[in-house]
């Protein structure tokens, strides 16, 4: 089945240049081999998102071809065994779409310049930041005094079905505690 592809192809910076011309090169011919080469887009060196092998940065390159099966066959098995590629990914796309903006020229920041600055930027807005809604949830609650001391929080309601508690005198430690029974009614 043949269709439109893109195929990103991320070569070892460190590697010979002989070796990254050999990838290239090689790469080409199999596509023009076997199916039409539609345009090619030299990203240059750029850094990638997680190192691979040791390897913050790699030399990207995009092809877009028509091929079959046969060629994807043939590329897949080319690129897994040649000296200088470090990563390859082979898409298929729709015909039609546009074609991919070339990536920005200017050079992403370094880890440790980003976060040097990102990290006083962050600190100093969260010490200009007005007050959160958490500091106004918490002057009611301290208003009340139940809300701060769960000892002083009142007992358990009883249940629905519970005689009313009977009334006992403070004053008379003596007094019988209530049984919880009723006087019958005479």
């Amino acid at each position: 089945m043949a269709g439109p592809y893109d195929l990103m192809l991320m070569l070892d910076p460190t590697a010979p240049e002989e070796r990254r011309t050999a990838a290239i090169s090689e790469a080409e011919s199999i596509i023009g081999s076997g199916g039409e080469l539609l345009a090619t887009h030299d990203w240059g060196q750029r850094r990638m998102a997680y190192e691979i092998d040791h390897r913050p940065e790699a030399e990207y390159r995009l092809y877009q071809f028509d091929g079959d099966n046969a060629l994807l066959d043939r590329l897949n098995q080319r690129l897994r065994i040649l000296d200088g590629v470090l990563r390859f990914r082979i898409i298929k796309f729709k015909p039609g779409q546009p074609t991919p903006p070339p990536p920005d020229q200017q050079a992403p920041r370094r880890r440790e310049e980003r976060e040097a600055q990102d990290t006083k930027v962050a600190a100093r807005a969260a010490a200009d930041a007005p007050p959160h809604e958490e500091e106004g949830a918490a002057a009611p609650a301290a208003a009340d005094p139940t809300a701060a001391d769960p000892a002083a929080a009142p007992a358990a309601a009883p249940p629905a079905d519970a005689p009313p508690p009977a009334e006992s005198s403070a004053a008379d430690p003596a007094a019988p505690a209530p049984t919880g029974e009723t006087p019958a009614d005479e």
